[in-house]
């Protein structure tokens, strides 16, 4: 026996908390490094780990994202709620060594937290931490080296052909080339048949283009139902799976030379002891599993391809000038012409493999090389009377729009989830996760006096909100008849392009007008000469927003794009308290003393954000 192979068994669980992918991105890095440090490595998601199994491991190193008021994301917070158990005693994660990461918006007043208090609460349960900065472990024993990167590592998993002679799997398309409902576009009527875990088979009710044909943006209200009865709150989000187009993963299998086994059976072979860590959840329970719908059903051609995207396929060429290249983009030197190749011009694994056509992967090595298609995330717009169809099934309404654009290399980027949504017919089936969101209002919140700013489809969880609030006023008129309601005063800020254009939901306004106190205020930047924002219009109500929020103690809930808008509206906010009106003492407040009352405000839950 080697030197190198001589000494304690070592290991490394990386758990990642992730709403975007983020964070599961570097967690998954960091698990090449483990491995490469001879670490035997498990990456998985927060949620998939008990806090009692971390003692089976050398090291556990945490990369979290920061998701709602500082919350930690959907699939850590099982982890989490079995962190906070109060019979837990101070010594429950002793002999644990552990070394944290956090992944955040600068743009959320609480950037960070999660990561923060996760870190908090390790600690208070006696848990070591080796790293402050949230590095890994380089005290590797003497004796041990890393692998260098010009060794490949082995996979964890690999595909083969199931039981060696099965025939092809002819399956009958189920695509229509006719629109659905007068709507132009919806040629798939898909079924959805993947075992993905904790989501609900939903049914697509509505799928309706709500912006003209003239606008630049296409944006979507789509509806879907459930048939079991279920709760969710204004803030809640549906979580959606796409799939991969056939256009794409048929470019894919001529690219590979994979044409021949494409849709023959295969099934998933672990490689040494990784048996017991399945590489995507419920795989193994997928029917008549091909090649073709592990790229469509779970694969992502599309995505940006990571730093060890580009190590992994550099060994799986013989020319060397290809190779080099490959292997430039994983020199940390140039960090900055990876973002150039990918990140800057959004260049997805699809196109990398095209560019570089001389690279040819095993397809047994695919579950290795092609990251999963992660879920994305959608805001609920329907509440109150809206969440429930006539027939009595659960209903979600989503205002999604589709991302198209063109980026400085003057290609057409598509968003893999919307344009999947963007052609599905109604009737068309899909697997969908509800998640809880951060709003968290309380029944005084909903029914006392209230700010909503949300620009474009920000609106989204807005509309729940208004909806949720006019179903409590009829529910207290129902049980008290003839009394006044205790319902505060709404004002609704909202923000697009064009009123012609994309006032979402405008038919809807003065509706909630006759159930609730509602006042609207708008601002469409391109319908005058100079462009007037949602912080322009706040600022021209300096008075109207310092009485409902100051002197009616009122909450505001800012939705949308996580760009310039959040920071606008903040700053708007503290001019409006200090230039609305004055407390009690009749002196207006200082510029820090309007900063402190709104970060008072953050800290008892009356300024909430949820951008994205």
């Amino acid at each position: 026996m080697s030197a190198q192979s001589s000494g304690p068994a070592r290991s490394a669980l990386i758990l990642y908390g992730s709403e975007t992918g983020n964070a599961q991105e570097v967690a998954e890095e960091l698990g090449v490094l483990t491995e490469r440090m001879r670490f035997a490595t498990h990456v998985a998601e927060l949620n998939q780990s008990e806090p009692n199994a971390l003692s089976s491991y050398t090291l556990t190193i945490f990369v979290v994202s920061t998701t709602g008021q500082g919350d930690l994301p959907a699939n850590a917070r099982k982890f989490w709620k079995a962190l906070l158990l109060k019979k837990l005693p101070p010594t429950y994660l002793a002999g644990i060594n552990f070394a944290a990461f956090g992944l955040g918006d600068s743009s959320y007043p609480k950037f960070n937290w999660a990561v923060r208090k996760l870190h908090k609460r390790l600690i208070q349960l006696g848990g070591n931490e080796i790293y402050p900065t949230g590095e890994a472990d380089q005290q590797h024993p003497e004796g041990k080296h890393p692998i260098p990167d010009d060794v490949q590592l082995p996979p964890k998993w690999v595909l083969g052909i199931k039981g060696g002679n099965e025939s092809p799997i002819k399956l009958e398309s189920i695509a229509s080339t006719a629109p659905s409902n007068g709507q132009p576009g919806l040629t798939n009527l898909d079924r959805d048949i993947r075992p993905l875990p904790d989501t609900f088979l939903g049914t697509l009710t509505d799928n309706r283009r709500i912006t003209p044909m003239s606008h630049w943006q296409d944006v979507r209200r789509i509806s879907f139902t459930i048939d079991e009865s279920v709760s969710y709150v204004p803030g809640d989000m549906i979580a959606i799976t796409p799939k991969t187009s056939p256009t794409d993963v048929q470019i894919l299998l001529d690219l590979m030379d994979w044409n021949d086994v494409a849709d023959s059976p295969i099934s998933l072979y672990p490689v040494g002891n990784n048996a017991s860590l399945p590489p995507i959840p419920c795989l193994d329970s997928y029917p008549n599993l091909t090649l073709r719908s592990l790229l469509t059903d779970y694969l992502d051609l599309k995505a940006i391809p990571r730093r060890s995207f580009f190590a992994t396929i550099s060994h799986y060429t013989t020319d060397e000038l290809h190779k080099e290249r490959l292997l430039e983009f994983t020199n940390p030197e140039y960090l900055d012409e990876l973002w150039d190749y990918t990140s800057r011009p959004r260049r997805s694994i699809l196109e990398v493999l095209h560019e570089f056509d001389t690279v040819k992967i095993p397809w047994q090595h695919a579950l290795s090389v092609f990251p999963v298609i992660r879920a994305r995330q959608f805001s609920i717009a329907s509440g109150g009377s809206k969440k429930k169809t006539a027939d009595g099934k659960t209903q979600f309404e989503l205002l999604i729009a589709i991302v198209k654009y063109q980026t400085v290399i003057k290609r057409i980027r598509e968003g893999v989830c919307t344009k999947y949504l963007s052609t599905l017919e109604v009737g068309s089936t899909l697997r969908i996760q509800l998640q809880r969101g951060g709003l968290n209002s309380s029944i005084q919140q909903l029914t006392g006096p209230t700010v909503l700013i949300g620009p474009g489809t920000g609106i989204a969880p807005l509309r729940s909100m208004l909806w949720e609030k006019a179903a409590l006023v009829q529910a207290y008129r129902e049980q008290n008849p003839g009394a006044d309601v205790p319902v505060g005063k709404t004002v609704l800020l909202y923000g697009g392009r064009n009123r012609s254009a994309d006032f979402f939901f405008e038919e809807e306004w003065d509706q909630l007008n006759t159930l609730i106190p509602l006042q609207v205020l708008t601002a469409f930047s391109r319908d005058q000469k100079s462009k007037l924002y949602v912080q322009d219009v706040l600022r021209q109500n300096f008075a109207l927003f310092f009485q409902t929020l100051h002197d009616l103690q009122g909450s505001v809930y800012i939705c949308g794009s996580s760009g310039r808008m959040p920071q606008a509206v903040r700053e708007a906010l503290i001019e409006a308290f200090q230039y609305g009106g004055a407390p009690l003492t009749g002196k207006p407040y200082t510029r820090t003393q309007a900063e402190e009352y709104l970060i008072g405000m953050e800290k008892v839950g009356r300024y909430k954000q949820e951008t994205w």
